[in-house]
């Protein structure tokens, strides 16, 4: 209904000299005139809806707002343009009502009193009287339920629903709410695939089918043309082994799924069930388990409203396996989305809170408890250590959902990096068993017992321990804000690493004969630097270039922080991972390779460092004749090679050919988009062996409490790993398939380590 051809603003201020238009008056102007407007005038001249003539007024923009045309349409509903100015600056309830669907059971104020029913229509009352304004005012039709039946002024017959007389109001969206609020916004709905209601049956196939509040297993016996189909059913209505059943075709699925018991509360009368308690806990998105005939199983509420033909609340629920019977529809109408098999619709009344999560939750609050200071830290035991994840356990103990660490609370920063540090890697396990400050072993015992063991040894840690780890490290001081705020992974990392665990620094760098001493590495760029489409071994040389930085060691892991300016604005719109950071000419001792012939270098040109023909090698070092001879271009007689200071050992020993090259492995990679951190590990040695963590993957929202973690492989990282720079120049990032684009786009910290600590070399 809405048109995309036009502009529409609302006034928020009379104007001066059109004295017939007032505040709250909603207005349009075309696309192509609104082009057309001078960016120097200081008014616009647009239509009012209430023209019937269809004439334009120059309005002063000063006293105007743009519009959506979703909230246009909404906000034509109202009679008064003073309730609509009034109703415009409540923005969250406009934004409430655009979500509103069919089939959404909601409160509808009439009168002084309110009524309950289900929304059945959205959308215009009647055709518009003049031809010119190109939008309608959007009401909301409403089906009354139960007690509220027969309290309606009109029915919906002629538009869109049969409804007996009285039992349905129209109202615009200021008198319509949901009668279960959601602390999440519905998920987007994609354009639907094609159902599994509409799979071909053949005489023979085992299928589910629907009928009434019954939901049953059989045998296709024979079709009756194309609207029923006739069953051979496992159980009867009575419950009775064997049986015969007539079922719309609509009501029957191809193949056989799990079901609810035949006849769920069946010595509970609908009417007698109290409404409210059914939505005291529960909510969209809320995580239930329900009993089905071959026992527990669990999901997280979707959708909740009354199916076609049906007055009982129904929840659509999004199933942890594929025990489902469709992708989000019922009867060939799409309700909500999820993979294929995953859908289920129940009574509400059949679902219950997750009992898994009871014990930390049961008040169902989402708040996290309270830990004790000492909770657990008291015992004598031995700590098991359990070592990292291998690459062929990844997919049986790390992969799915409900894996890696649940988030909560602002808390992806820490369980990004925890993730990313101890799941598949044994690189900084040292921090868990060393010595430490008695005031500071509860915090470290945390991190081993309730964090990285739970990890390692079943691929899952509760929030409730992160909260722990973060209230421990709250009360000692470290900050008064992490149990709540969202924090810099470098800024945890280094409270871990260095306040508490004292750890050595990782990384030590040689400055004009002076070691400095860090956790971490933040690239910085000179503003002259050439890049475009940089790898991280050249982020890295340029930066230490730019700052004339050598690595006094080779780090046993090396933590580098890309270039951004702030977290949100990124200073590439690509980095290409370095699977192997060579950190040779790197180093502020040994003899260094001629980038040309590698014979020992003995000159370095850093004029040369920008030239662009030398623009992917590394430290631009070179031996005496090559030197010469680079340096001979009329275009480079103004560079100045130096001298480089070979070590004494070194001198005469002729060309390096057999010099190691000092390399670093990757194995994690952090990233952000919009405040939100997830990671990828790289946990095996083909382009492919990659996995991607989300702590909040389904988030449940801070008033429910808890959110479902998920870890997945994705092997599609191994298709851009092997392209060329200028390939990979050419990938638009929302069209990059999979979860490569975050990779690509968003990485904000690349974690290295020693090759002798990589797991599978």
């Amino acid at each position: 209904m809405t048109s995309t051809s036009h502009i529409y603003f609302i006034i928020t201020e009379k104007p001066e000299f059109s004295g017939h238009i007032s505040a709250g008056c909603i207005c349009y102007i075309s696309e192509y005139k609104h082009r057309r407007h001078g960016s120097s005038s200081q008014s616009l001249s647009v239509i009012p809806f209430s023209s019937q003539s269809g004439l334009d007024y120059p309005i002063d923009l000063r006293c105007m707002t743009e519009l959506s045309a979703a909230w246009a349409e909404l906000l034509l509903a109202l009679p008064e343009d003073a309730e609509r100015l009034r109703w415009f600056r409540e923005g969250a309830v406009l934004q409430a009502a655009l979500e509103l669907k069919v089939g959404t059971v909601v409160v509808v104020q009439e009168g002084e009193e309110e009524r309950r029913g289900v929304i059945r229509y959205i959308g215009r009352l009647e055709k518009p009287k003049y031809p010119h304004p190109p939008l309608s005012a959007v009401f909301f039709g409403i089906q009354l339920q139960g007690a509220d039946r027969g309290k309606g002024p009109t029915n919906l017959h002629d538009i869109s629903h049969s409804c007996a007389k009285d039992c349905s109001i129209f109202a615009p969206f200021s008198r319509v709410r949901p009668l279960v609020p959601s602390s999440l916004s519905p998920p987007a709905v994609p354009d639907p695939p094609q159902s599994l209601q509409t799979e071909e049956l053949a005489v023979g196939d085992r299928v589910t089918y629907f009928l009434g509040d019954i939901l049953g297993h059989g045998m296709v016996l024979e079709k009756d043309g194309t609207s029923y189909v006739r069953i051979s059913t496992d159980t009867d209505e009575n419950g009775k082994t064997g049986g015969e059943v007539k079922v719309p075709l609509e009501c029957v699925v191809k193949g056989e799924v799990p079901t609810e018991p035949e006849r769920m509360d069946a010595d509970t009368p609908q009417a007698e069930l109290n409404t409210e308690d059914l939505y005291l806990d529960l909510s969209l998105n809320s995580m239930v388990e329900f009993t089905l005939a071959t026992g527990n199983s669990y999901g997280i509420i979707r959708w909740i409203g009354t199916l076609p033909d049906r007055e009982q609340i129904m929840a659509g629920l999004e199933l942890e396996e594929e025990r489902g019977v469709s992708d989000g529809t019922f009867k060939s109408e799409r309700f909500f989305s999820c993979p294929p098999k995953r859908a289920l619709f129940l009574r509400l009344s059949s679902c219950r809170p997750d009992s898994r999560f009871q014990s930390e939750s049961a008040n169902h609050g989402g708040k996290m408890p309270e830990q004790q200071e000492d909770a657990g830290v008291t015992d004598h035991g031995t700590l098991e250590t359990v070592p990292p994840i291998g690459t062929e356990q990844v997919s049986q103990i790390l992969t799915g959902r409900m894996k890696g660490i649940q988030g909560h609370c602002n808390s992806c920063y820490m369980d990004a990096a925890l993730f990313s540090l101890f799941s598949c890697s044994s690189v900084l396990d040292s921090m868990l068993f060393k010595s430490t400050a008695p005031q500071d072993a509860p915090i470290q015992k945390t991190l081993l017992r309730d964090i990285v063991n739970p990890l390692r040894s079943k691929g899952f840690v509760e929030g409730r321990h992160i909260m722990k780890l973060r209230q421990q490290l709250q009360k000692h001081g470290y900050s008064h804000s992490f149990t709540t705020d969202e924090k810099d992974p470098e800024e945890f990392l280094i409270v871990i690493m260095h306040h508490i665990l004292a750890l050595e620094p990782l990384l030590k760098l040689s400055a004009g004969g002076e070691v400095q001493e860090s956790y971490c590495y933040q690239i910085f760029l000179d503003q002259n630097h050439s890049l475009v489409l940089p790898t991280v071994q050249q982020l890295l040389e340029h930066s230490f270039h730019t700052a004339g930085l050598k690595l006094a060691e080779v780090p046993s892991c090396l933590i580098l922080q890309m270039p951004r300016f702030g977290k949100k604005f990124k200073m590439f719109d690509k980095i290409i991972p370095s699977l192997e950071l060579d950190i040779t000419e790197l180093l502020s001792e040994g003899p260094l390779q001629c980038i040309l012939c590698g014979d020992m270098a003995e000159q370095q040109c850093t004029d040369c460092f920008k030239d662009p023909v030398f623009s992917l090698t590394g430290f631009k070092v070179f031996c005496g004749t090559c030197s010469s001879q680079v340096h001979s271009h009329p275009q480079r007689g103004s560079h100045r090679p130096a001298a480089l200071d070979i070590p004494t050992v070194f001198l005469g020993c002729g060309a390096p050919h057999t010099l190691t090259r000092d390399k670093l492995e990757l194995f994690a990679v952090l990233c952000i988009e919009t405040s939100h951190y997830v990671s990828f590990i790289k946990h095996g040695p083909s382009a492919e062996d990659w996995i991607f963590f989300d702590s909040m993957a389904d988030r449940q929202g801070e008033s429910d409490g808890y959110n479902i973690p998920e870890v997945r492989s994705c092997p599609e990282l191994g298709a851009y790993l092997e392209m060329s720079p200028a390939e990979l120049a050419a990938q638009v990032p929302r069209d990059m398939k999979g979860v490569a684009k975050r990779l690509y786009c968003d990485a904000y910290m690349y974690l290295y380590q020693s090759s002798s600590m990589c797991l599978y070399r």
